[in-house]
């Protein structure tokens, strides 16, 4: 084993960037359609709050020699209140997000997960006060019309009177998930002005494991033994997921690999078929495209703007001598 993964490292290592990138970042969508059944799965047996909790225990557990690798020099911070907040939403996020997989179909699920970046666009303008340019209102309004598209209310959606109710709440809490996702984006993009990647990875994993355990007391029971490969499982499928994640972006720009991270539709439509017998609906494909195309083309501003606001930075700094930073992980206002 040890010489086979040896083997394809040599291989992926011998590949060009950004193909690299692409097969981590597929990888790693794979890996996280897979954790989402895996959760859906353990979802029909343990209460969802209890699947929350053994998600973050096991995720724990095989962080663990990462960060013993990593070290705990990097955990002096001043910051505890944001780290805390941060954590607090994860966590009601994880609980919203993993019922939600229980409460509606597969595909549609994931689908809704991708309202993210539209979501993070809104809060970028309300509470960090960037300015937010008629592009992206424009393509914000375009993927919100791909959430329409997959709920089409009135119209045999989920959102339709006579559909089930618990499908109905599933949606909302899905929703509702997207955006706690959302505000977590921005939280972290303001911790990452002044704190390590390690750190911000490290409190994630310490704060909020004891913090699921608390909703999950209330209605815990101990999982047969049938189903703990399944619950041990979740914390290697999130934890491999998240290292190509990372190692997709250490190889190539964001810009780059981020469409590719969309082959999780497909991957979920694979699983939602074969494990659980939903066959996927051709609406939710479209609305998922319109969805990825809005939030694709809002990530591609951000990066142009970035790129402009560098070169600002740089011909500024010639013209008075100075030395060039990096303007985007400096506090202020971005005009997008």
């Amino acid at each position: 084993m040890v010489l086979l993964a040896s083997r394809l490292r040599q291989r992926i290592q011998a590949l060009p960037a950004p193909i690299a990138a692409a097969l981590f970042m597929i990888t790693s969508s794979l890996f996280f359609a897979a954790l989402s059944g895996t959760i859906r799965f353990l979802g029909t047996h343990l209460h969802p709050f209890e699947v929350t909790f053994f998600r973050n225990l096991f995720g724990f557990a095989f962080m663990v020699p990462w960060l013993c690798h990593a070290g705990l020099g990097a955990l002096r911070t001043n910051r505890w209140v944001a780290y805390t907040w941060r954590s607090f939403l994860s966590l009601c996020s994880m609980l919203c997000g993993f019922t939600a997989l229980t409460m509606m179909p597969f595909d549609q699920a994931i689908a809704l997960s991708f309202t993210v970046p539209l979501f993070a666009t809104i809060g970028a303008a309300v509470i960090l006060k960037e300015v937010v340019r008629a592009r992206r209102w424009t393509a914000t309004i375009i993927g919100f019309i791909g959430v329409l598209i997959i709920l089409r209310p009135g119209m045999g959606g989920v959102q339709l009177a006579g559909a089930s109710t618990t499908v109905q709440v599933g949606a909302g809490l899905a929703i509702f998930s997207a955006v706690l996702s959302a505000q977590i984006t921005l939280i972290v993009k303001d911790l990452a002005r002044t704190e390590p990647s390690d750190a911000i990875v490290t409190y994630m994993v310490l704060l909020i494991t004891p913090m699921s355990l608390v909703p999950a007391l209330f209605v815990w029971q101990w999982p047969p033994w049938q189903l703990w490969p399944w619950v041990i499982g979740m914390g290697a499928l999130g934890s491999f997921g998240h290292m190509c994640y990372i190692r997709a972006f250490a190889l190539a720009d964001a810009s780059a690999v981020m469409p590719y991270d969309y082959t999780r539709l497909i991957f979920a439509a694979v699983i939602g078929y074969f494990a659980f017998a939903e066959v996927p609906d051709l609406w939710t494909f479209v609305g998922a495209i319109v969805i990825a195309g809005a939030a694709l083309y809002i990530a591609h501003r951000e990066v142009i703007m970035r790129q402009s606001a560098a070169t600002r930075a740089a011909a500024a700094a010639g013209s008075t001598g100075l030395e060039a930073t990096d303007v985007s992980a400096s506090p202020g206002k971005q005009t997008v």
